[in-house]
């Protein structure tokens, strides 16, 4: 269960920032609500998951969650661009994500 509110907090840390990003500097009334309302969730199920879980191991999958998850939505959403070695970075992420969940 530890693992599903940390996997929900790493979603909402997603949301909330492509939705910061969308609030224009929080000039737009909706994206800045959900920007909250998400941020707080966020939040909550990661102090949920911190329960049980490692806080290393957590803060860590949390915040790789969330540099995977808005990176390939800057892509698709915002048109961003990545170079070669930021693709790889995110790569190397990612395998550290797995190589958590697979030790911890």
């Amino acid at each position: 269960m530890q693992w599903l509110m940390l996997l929900l907090a790493g979603i909402f840390e997603v949301t909330w920032a492509v939705a910061m990003k969308y609030s224009e500097g929080f000039h737009k009334l909706l994206p800045s609500a959900v920007t909250a309302v998400t941020y707080l969730a966020s939040a909550l199920f990661l102090a949920l998951a911190l329960k049980k879980l490692p806080l290393g191991t957590a803060y860590a999958m949390w915040t790789g969650f969330g540099i995977i998850g808005t990176t390939v939505l800057g892509v698709l959403l915002f048109r961003e661009t990545l170079s070669l070695a930021q693709v790889g970075c995110v790569v190397l992420i990612a395998a550290g994500i797995v190589g958590l969940k697979l030790l911890a």
